[in-house]
């Protein structure tokens, strides 16, 4: 559809190289391409969770402050409350931050971002949207952080943020933890972002880094637990950078039902979203060695998906196991490395099942 011409005027240019995210429609009986945890908690705790995010009043507006749900996250990340910046998932906690630290840095003419390649999409994104430049560098062979590249991109950019998915997505990579800080060391002078999104699938968390590095925030969030649904994630970081961030924060971001549904999971639920967790690392293990015993070949992870390498073309599986009723992630309109390569979310075992049946035919 033609863009208006007065519109054309008023839009950012950066806008003409975006897409708006559209997840694949169609039904399929088995989908495993939106990395959400599999329906793991049980009828009591989601009886107890519906009625906890039922508003005392539907006629007033949610806590603008979000006392109690940041309250609550503090709790589970042993931080203060003012540490905490909660957010609509993780996703408006990034486009608070690059709105907020969106000023070019002295010299240059647009503020930029660092980050990885391949990694979560929503980092270039929010970027771009806001006219930042976002300079990529591509993970080593294994995965990994390339250390020199990156420090020869912060040096290059002067970036305002730097971004790490750790564990990363789509590769499911814990960042080696020597590599991780010498990043930080390189860029002292801009914020560095973990993004732990699926920590809790995860051997260790990298949260001490908020206390050791002044120039650390780590990103978390309920989607990848079995709580996607609520959409709220949050940042933990200094408190004065959390109190210049909450000056973009829109006053009522998240809804009475996601405040406190949230709160009452992050209060009550813990010990079901670890075993729930534990599960899902469990079947992880065992639906990696059913796909190596295919002959395909898969990526450590420590996340709640699979790296998984394949013999066709990517974009020819994918295709072939949509037609069989099981929607997987493919990569391969990326190229290079990327063009056999899919990301397989862990889902309940007999969805596991079905995939390793269907993929064995096809891939």
């Amino acid at each position: 559809m033609p863009t208006p011409d007065f519109l054309s005027a008023l839009l950012r240019p950066e806008l003409a190289e975006l897409h708006a995210y559209t997840p694949v429609a169609g039904h399929f009986p088995v989908r495993l391409d939106a990395n959400e945890s599999p329906p793991l908690l049980s009828a009591e705790a989601r009886a107890a969770l519906a009625r906890a995010a039922v508003p005392e009043d539907w006629g007033r507006y949610p806590d603008a402050r979000l006392v109690e749900l940041r309250e609550a996250i503090a709790a589970r990340c042993g931080v203060e409350p003012d540490e905490v910046l909660a957010g609509v998932g993780s996703d408006e906690v990034i486009s608070i931050l690059l709105t907020a630290l969106s000023r070019p840095r002295p010299g240059a003419d647009a503020a930029s971002i660092v980050t990885t390649s391949p990694t979560f999409v929503m980092y270039k994104l929010s970027a771009r949207a806001r006219g930042m430049r976002a300079v990529e560098v591509p993970l080593d062979a294994g995965w990994d952080l390339d250390v020199a590249g990156l420090v020869r991109a912060v040096e290059f950019a002067r970036p305002s943020v730097v971004f790490i998915a750790s564990p990363n997505n789509p590769t499911g990579a814990l960042a080696s933890a020597d590599r991780l800080e010498a990043v930080i060391a390189a860029a002292s002078d801009a914020l560095v972002i973990v993004d732990e999104a699926y920590i809790d699938f995860a051997p260790r968390d990298q949260l001490a880094l908020v206390r050791k590095h002044p120039n650390v925030a780590v990103l978390r969030t309920l989607s990848k637990i079995g709580l996607a649904s609520l959409r709220v994630g949050w940042l933990v970081g200094d408190r004065a950078l959390v109190a210049e961030l909450d000056k973009v924060r829109q006053p009522y971001n998240l809804p009475v039902p996601s405040q406190r549904a949230a709160t009452f999971a992050l209060r009550e639920l813990g010990g079901e979203l670890r075993r729930a967790a534990a599960f899902i690392a469990e079947e992880r293990e065992r639906l990696a060695r059913g796909l190596i015993e295919l002959g395909l070949s898969v990526a450590p992870s420590h996340a709640n998906f699979l790296w998984v390498g394949t013999r066709r073309p990517a974009g020819e599986v994918f295709e072939a196991l949509a037609a069989r009723g099981v929607l997987v992630r493919s990569f391969h309109g990326a190229g290079g490395r990327l063009a056999h390569r899919l990301r397989i979310t862990v889902g309940l075992r007999e969805e596991n099942d079905r995939l390793l049946a269907e993929i064995a035919a096809c891939a």
